[in-house]
């Protein structure tokens, strides 16, 4: 698989990432962990040297599967994984309750991700989402040190504001920031991507393919199950669906031209937005890692980049991203 670095960092990745969070059951589906242990391990084997996870998948299981399933390619494989989420365990399963980037709460979930992942260093450590009660400046500064003492390799952020990011970035050189970005989801675009480029950081969209609907196996008629988060998603409702299969049959048009998929058109368009770009679609199929890998050899012309930009500017996407709790915890 073509490589690509990360901003001005020596990160070097696959173009391709691998999005673990559905592996743990995020969509709703049943998941069998030697089936996706089996899934890494070949995802490795085809090239995938990017992995992505978080404390709050899960919570914690997302890790431990990751850990386990990736032991074997220790020193071949970049993991990245997130802090930021307060947890609550009370002898039970252990769920998350809101936001929490106190410095010594950091190292604290540091040292129990080190275990889950069964490594000495974090590749790349985020923060999930910016604590409106800490300081941006502490969380660089804790990133620091821990980056001093070795056991970070690189220090990343999540769903920020540019602002915010520029003044982490002042404080401890920020690799790469991960937010939603695809063909239905433009916000990046505004002020964060002319940032980084700025800065020289480096940008991992996730839900590249809009949580599947990009894929065009979503339709009008498809249910979710209550455990899938999409089923609490405005932009998944019927109406919405219906209202924004516009966006898919544009790309499933060009796909049938090229003789491709839907999937690897929408993740072609963002390789090709930016070099320092690496999506990481998410799955738990081998056959979508490959589909997905076989995107980063497609080439989209100038011509194709902007007949497919002056159609989706068309198109009105219909429906929130987020439920809004969770919306409110972005771009601080």
């Amino acid at each position: 698989m073509k490589k690509r670095r990360l901003g001005n960092s020596n990160l070097e990745v696959s173009a391709i990432g691998l999005g673990c969070m559905s592996m743990t059951g995020a969509y709703g589906s049943v998941v069998d962990k030697q089936d996706m242990i089996s899934l890494l391990r070949t995802a490795v084997e085809r090239g995938v040297t990017f992995f992505d996870t978080a404390q709050v998948y899960g919570p914690f299981a997302n890790e431990e599967l990751v850990g386990e399933a990736l032991a074997p390619f220790r020193g071949q494989v970049i993991i990245a994984t997130k802090f930021g989420f307060k947890f609550e365990e009370d002898g039970g399963a252990p769920r998350s309750v809101g936001l929490n980037s106190r410095p010594e709460y950091i190292k604290q979930g540091l040292e129990r991700s080190l275990k889950r992942l069964r490594v000495d260093a974090i590749d790349l450590f985020y923060q999930h989402r910016v604590d409106p009660q800490v300081p941006i400046e502490d969380v660089a500064g804790a990133m620091q040190e821990l980056i001093q003492e070795g056991k970070v390799k690189h220090f990343g952020m999540s769903e920020a504001a540019a602002d915010t990011i520029r003044r982490a970035h002042a404080v401890q050189p920020v690799t790469a920031v991960q937010s939603e970005y695809s063909l239905w989801w433009h916000r990046p675009e505004a002020e964060v991507l002319p940032m980084l480029e700025e800065l020289g950081i480096g940008f991992v969209p996730y839900s590249p393919l809009g949580k599947g609907f990009l894929t065009g196996t979503i339709n009008v008629d498809t249910t979710f199950a209550s455990t899938d988060l999409r089923s609490r998603i405005p932009r998944f409702t019927a109406e919405a669906r219906k209202s924004n299969q516009a966006l898919v049959n544009l790309l499933s048009a060009i796909a049938e031209r090229k003789q491709v998929t839907t999937a690897q058109i929408a993740l072609a368009w963002l390789l090709a937005q930016r070099p320092w770009i690496v999506p990481i679609p998410g799955t738990t199929k081998l056959s979508r890692v490959e589909e997905n890998i076989g995107a980063a050899e497609i080439d989209l012309s100038t011509d194709e980049l902007h007949e497919i930009d002056a159609a989706a500017a068309k198109i009105s996407i219909l429906g929130d991203r987020y439920p809004e709790e969770l919306e409110r915890m972005t771009y601080k």
